[in-house]
């Protein structure tokens, strides 16, 4: 694995683009701007977790189905989480479907 600006390997910084979600996804992005491996995962997790935060947010609001759908969604969230974060620091690229696309489209541009 090839070292990056912060002087950690790059499957560190993908996995911990991961940790707070968009949040460090942001962080990620823009810094190592020109590593590929970490700004994918850094875009995805900005996507993924930004639309399944969305999500949760609004179906929270609506009684019973809604709150089912949201507890769902959360686990979704939470297992989506430690997945992509180990498979980050594995050195892999897991592709969500079509946000993973989407982002390797756009890192690859």
């Amino acid at each position: 694995m090839e070292k990056t600006k912060l002087g950690l390997t790059e499957n560190i910084e993908a996995a911990l683009s991961y940790v707070l979600g968009p949040i460090t996804g942001i962080v990620f992005l823009v810094i190592e701007r020109d590593n590929k491996f970490v700004g994918f995962h850094a875009l995805q997790s900005i996507v993924y977790f930004g639309i399944l935060w969305v999500a949760i947010t609004v179906f929270s609001f609506i009684p019973f189905v809604g709150t089912i759908v949201a507890s769902i969604l959360d686990l979704l969230y939470f297992i989506s989480w430690i997945y992509l974060i180990f498979s980050a620091y594995k050195g892999r690229t897991f592709k969500v479907p079509v946000i993973g696309d989407a982002a390797w489209a756009q890192i690859n541009k």
